[in-house]
């Protein structure tokens, strides 16, 4: 083998960030020491991995995706011969970790924190995405693991559930239905709602109206959750949500009342997601089994819990 780890290393920082000076910066190395590996590398393969555009960075080839795929593996394979040496609690390497980002706010800062503490071995690199780019992700090995909802997952991603979480209507204090028990899709029909505009997570919200055959009223779209929480409490409307955040109030100091959804209706189902074809290394194994000890329909990171949620009402 005519070629470094090392070399593997800042090829995979450089096809990561699509830029010699973001891999520089992030590899702790000089700038033209990754374009020394990445010309290395090309010159040693017979192959092309990058288009460089002088405005834009560097585009990854389709040999070039491949080979990120590939030495990533590598890496982790590298990382699992200390590993396989140590204790548990001795584990190494960085764990690239994808959350999709409605719940990074909530769930990702304990989850994060609790596992480097576990493990300070482990360098944890986290990002966040709406769900179709956490999938994306995956495939592309630009992450490791993810933390996100069941929403269309297709055969080549593996779903760990953890915990089952049913749709919720969000209220303002304005609105006569925060002191609902219940309330009924039929009901919330006619009225405004807010719609957390993100891709998979929109069809979901808009897909529990079709199944019985209704049609929202869809006020206003807005990709921020935090956008929708205020616009709920300052009496816009309503929205639908899954995750319970602790903090019941919006931004700006508002209250805001989860009112339990009437009927059966599909739950999202938090867990994590890796892609199947890949050989899960013992990093991302720990990461799991950490979310499993972790969360749990009685407590999830920076979330309320459904058996609080129930009590508060009675």
């Amino acid at each position: 083998m005519k070629f470094t780890l090392r070399q593997l290393e800042y090829f995979i920082a450089a096809g990561e960030t699509g830029s010699i000076a973001a891999a520089s910066q992030r590899a702790h190395i000089s700038a033209p020491s990754i374009s020394a590996a990445i010309a290395h590398l090309e010159q040693e393969l017979a192959v092309q991995l990058f288009i460089r555009r002088h405005a834009q960075g560097l585009s990854l080839t389709p040999a070039g995706r491949q080979l990120l795929r590939e030495a990533k593996e590598l890496i982790k394979q590298a990382d699992g011969l200390y590993a396989a040496a140590a204790a548990p609690e001795q584990l190494r390497g960085t764990l690239n970790v994808g959350c999709l980002v409605t719940l990074a706010p909530m769930v990702m800062p304990e989850l994060a924190f609790s596992f480097m503490k576990a493990f300070p071995g482990v360098q944890l690199h986290q990002s966040e995405h709406h769900q179709e780019g956490l999938l994306e992700g995956l495939r592309r090995a630009a992450i490791d693991v993810a933390v996100t909802y069941d929403l269309q997952i297709s055969q080549d991603i593996e779903f760990a559930p953890l915990v089952s979480l049913p749709p919720h209507a969000l209220f303002g204090a304005a609105d006569p239905l925060h002191r609902a028990p219940a309330v009924s899709l039929r009901e919330l029909a006619e009225r405004r709602m807010i719609l957390l505009d993100l891709p998979i997570s929109r069809e979901y919200f808009l897909g529990l109206f079709m199944k019985e055959k209704l049609e929202p009223h869809v006020w206003w779209r807005s990709p921020h959750q935090e956008v929708v929480r205020t616009m709920v409490a300052n009496g816009y409307g309503y929205a639908l949500f899954n995750a319970r955040p602790k903090a019941g109030i919006a931004l700006d100091g508002r209250r805001l009342y989860r009112v339990r959804l009437a009927g059966e209706h599909p739950p999202a189902v938090l867990g994590s997601a890796t892609l199947r074809q890949l050989r899960k290394s013992r990093l991302v194994a720990a990461f799991q089994a950490h979310c499993r000890e972790l969360v749990s329909q009685g407590c999830i990171p920076g979330m309320a819990a459904a058996e609080a949620q129930r009590r508060r009402r009675r």
